[in-house]
């Protein structure tokens, strides 16, 4: 099922195909099978990409904005450090209950490219380190005796989660959630 809109301009309706179609199958899906779910020839694409790589790279950072106003705290809402780090844990575990669920599209990207190189690769590391930027920014707030490490910390509970759900192995149900928590209590961040 493509998530493009007849009417939409060639390039959105093959970012928004190559988004659904990698998250949901994998960044190895063929440039025929792009095309035809965005409803494009291969040479549209060609005169708007120079490669199937830059397409997946493009529709990862299409999604950025979208991905972040689902995920993150809005500004000053909650206020104190700790709740704005938990409250996106349970972002992440109220999207883990959808069944078209299929994990983090960034970690997704990184571990099925391997390449850092990979254009693709490059902007989900970028999107993940502005996750780690957010946890270390907030830890730093807390007054964390090592911002760093609990925000190194924290993505990997993030990621482990999102992977576990993505996989469908496991069924959150408050458990990312409540690792962060044991996370930031050891850190001494309990409000």
């Amino acid at each position: 099922m493509s998530s493009t809109t007849p009417g939409q301009p060639t390039r959105e309706r093959l970012l928004d195909a190559a988004a659904d179609l990698m998250y949901r199958q994998g960044a190895a899906t063929g440039i025929d099978a792009l095309c035809k779910a965005a409803g494009v020839s291969k040479r549209s694409m060609y005169q708007l990409f120079g490669s199937k790589d830059e397409v997946l790279a493009a529709a990862l950072e299409r999604q950025k904005p979208r991905l972040e106003a689902r995920l993150l705290p809005p500004p000053d809402e909650p206020a104190a450090p700790r709740a704005r780090i938990l409250y996106l844990f349970e972002r992440m575990e109220e999207a883990s209950a959808s069944q078209d669920y299929h994990g983090c599209p960034y970690l997704s990207a990184q571990i099925e490219l391997k390449d850092p190189a990979h254009p693709a690769s490059a902007v989900a590391a970028d999107a993940k380190e502005r996750l780690g930027d957010l946890f270390r920014v907030e830890a730093a707030r807390a007054g964390a005796a090592d911002p760093d490490l609990l925000a190194r910390r924290l993505l990997v509970v993030y990621d482990g989660a999102a992977a576990r759900a993505g996989i469908g192995a496991e069924r959150l149900d408050g458990l990312a959630v409540e690792l962060a928590a044991v996370v930031l209590d050891a850190a001494g961040i309990t409000d």
